[in-house]
C-alpha cells in the first residue's frame, strides 16, 4: 500500500459515516445520508411587497413575518401579481421581527391553505425533498441563526438561504417517515395546548361566576352550603389589609447591590410567574450591602406587580428581599384567607385591563389601589373558594408541564433523528 493510499484510507476511517443517531428498522441498512446545498432541493423565490389595499373578501392571505412568528395578524389583499405558496411548500422569515428574534422561522404551507407571500418571506418549493421533511430540517437552521449577532436586525439574502447545507436521506420514503413522526409529536404537542387553553378558559369563566359582578353583592354560582349565607361584604383595600412597596438601593446597577452566589433571593417583576407562584429561582440575588437598603419578606407573603405585567399575583414560597416594582401584603384587618384573597386580587386587575386603552394597564400606584372595592364572604366560604380555585390551578400546571414535556420530547427525538451539527458541518 503505497503512503497516499495509506492516508486516504486512514482519513476516511476517521470520518463516520453520516447517519443520524436513530433510524427506522425499515432503513437500518440502507445507504449513509448526503449533504446537498438547499438550492439543490427546492427552488427559492421571494415574496413582494403588496399595496396596503385590505378588504374583507380579499382572494388571498398574506404571510409575513409577524403571521409567522407571532399573533397570526392577516391581511388580506386584491393585487392580482401574487407568489402563491401552495400546499406542501415551506415558507421562511427572513428578516428578525423588532421585538423578536424570528430569523429563519419556518411555516409549512397545508393543504387547506393558500397563501400569497409578502416581502421578507421567501417561497420554498421542493424538488427532491420531501416538503415536511423540508420544513422541520429547515426550520431555525443553526446555519442560517449563525447570521444573526444578537443585536441588530438580521436579513438573510437569497444566497445564504441557498447555499446552507441539508443532511438529507437518499429515499424519499425515509424522509417522509421522519415528518410523519416529528408530525404526530405535534399533533399531540397541539392537542395538549388546546387542552391547556381550555382549561384557563373553563377557570375564567369559572371565577366570572365566583365572584360578584360589577353591582351586585352575591355571586351567581355559590357552594350548596353557602346558597343561603346572604350578601358579600365590601370595604376599600384600605380598609382590609395594610400593604406597601418593596425598596431597592439606587442606582440598579451597581454591582455591589448583587452576590450571585452568597447573596438572599431578590424578588422583580421577572420572578412573578403567571400561576401565583414565584420562579423556582430569582434572576438576582441580593447583596449583604444591598439588603440592608431593601424589604425583607418571608415565605407566605401576598405580593402584586405593579409595572410593567402589571397585576401578577403570587404568594411566596421562599423567603427573600423584593423590589420596588412590587406590592407586598403585610397584614390583614379582616378574616381573609390568603389564596382566596390572591385570587380576587387577580380578578380586580384583570377588570382593570379590560377598562384600559388596549386592555394594557399603563401605571397604578399604591394610593389609586387604596379605593379599590372588594368584595368578599365568610372566611368559610373564602377557604371553599379557594379550595376549588387551587385544585383547579394544580391541573392547569399538569397539563403545562405534560405539553413542556412534550416539547423536550420533541427537541430530544429530533436530535436522535438527525444527524449531528457537527457532522453536517465537517
Amino acid at each position: 500500500m503505497t503512503s497516499k493510499t495509506k492516508t486516504t484510507a486512514k482519513k476516511e476511517e476517521a470520518t463516520p459515516a453520516l447517519v443520524p443517531k436513530l433510524r427506522f428498522p425499515k432503513f437500518q441498512d440502507t445507504e449513509e445520508w448526503k449533504i446537498e446545498s438547499l438550492g439543490q432541493l427546492a427552488d427559492y423565490e421571494n415574496g413582494k411587497a403588496y399595496e396596503q389595499d385590505i378588504l374583507e373578501n380579499g382572494k388571498y392571505v398574506v404571510v409575513n413575518s409577524r403571521f409567522i412568528s407571532t399573533d397570526g395578524a392577516v391581511r388580506k389583499y386584491t393585487n392580482a401579481d401574487y407568489l402563491i405558496a401552495k400546499a406542501g411548500e415551506v415558507l421562511m422569515v427572513l428578516s428578525d421581527l423588532p421585538k423578536g428574534r424570528a430569523l429563519a422561522k419556518c411555516y409549512f404551507v397545508k393543504s387547506d391553505d393558500r397563501y400569497a407571500v409578502n416581502q421578507r418571506v421567501c417561497r420554498l418549493k421542493p424538488r427532491r425533498i420531501d416538503g415536511k421533511f423540508l420544513y422541520y430540517t429547515l426550520n431555525r437552521h443553526p446555519r442560517l441563526l449563525a447570521y444573526d449577532d444578537g443585536l441588530s436586525q438580521t436579513h438573510l439574502s437569497k444566497g445564504g438561504v441557498i447555499e446552507c447545507p441539508l443532511c438529507v436521506p437518499t429515499q424519499k420514503s425515509e424522509q417522509q417517515k421522519i415528518a410523519e413522526c416529528l408530525s404526530s409529536v405535534d399533533e399531540l404537542m397541539a392537542a395538549q395546548a388546546r387542552k391547556v387553553d381550555a382549561l384557563k378558559t373553563h377557570k375564567k369563566g369559572l371565577m366570572q361566576q365566583l365572584f360578584p359582578r360589577e353591582g351586585e353583592t352575591q355571586p351567581r354560582l355559590r357552594f350548596p352550603e353557602f346558597q343561603n349565607a346572604g350578601e358579600w361584604e365590601e370595604d376599600t383595600l384600605d380598609d382590609i389589609a395594610t400593604f406597601r412597596r418593596g425598596s431597592f438601593p439606587q442606582p440598579y446597577g451597581l454591582p455591589e447591590w448583587y452576590d450571585e452566589k452568597n447573596g438572599m433571593p431578590f424578588i422583580q417583576v421577572f420572578d412573578v410567574g403567571d400561576d401565583f407562584r414565584l420562579k423556582d429561582k430569582t434572576k438576582s440575588k441580593i447583596s449583604k450591602l444591598g439588603a440592608e437598603k431593601s424589604v425583607f419578606i418571608p415565605e407566605g407573603t401576598l405580593i402584586v406587580t405593579l409595572q410593567g405585567s402589571i397585576g401578577r399575583v403570587a404568594i411566596t414560597h421562599y423567603d427573600a428581599y423584593i423590589d420596588r416594582t412590587l406590592l407586598i401584603f403585610e397584614s390583614f384587618q379582616k378574616p381573609i384567607e390568603k389564596v382566596f384573597f390572591s385570587r380576587v386580587i387577580q380578578n380586580l386587575f384583570d377588570i382593570e385591563k379590560e377598562k384600559a386603552p388596549g386592555g394594557i394597564i399603563k401605571t397604578i400606584t399604591k394610593e389609586s389601589l387604596s379605593d379599590f372595592k372588594v368584595k368578599y364572604p365568610t372566611i368559610a366560604e373564602q377557604q371553599r373558594i379557594a379550595s376549588c380555585l387551587s385544585s383547579l390551578d394544580a391541573l392547569i400546571t399538569a397539563e403545562t408541564q405534560k405539553h413542556e414535556a412534550l416539547k423536550i420530547h420533541k427537541k430530544g427525538l429530533m436530535q436522535q433523528l438527525f444527524p449531528t451539527t457537527e457532522e453536517v458541518e465537517a
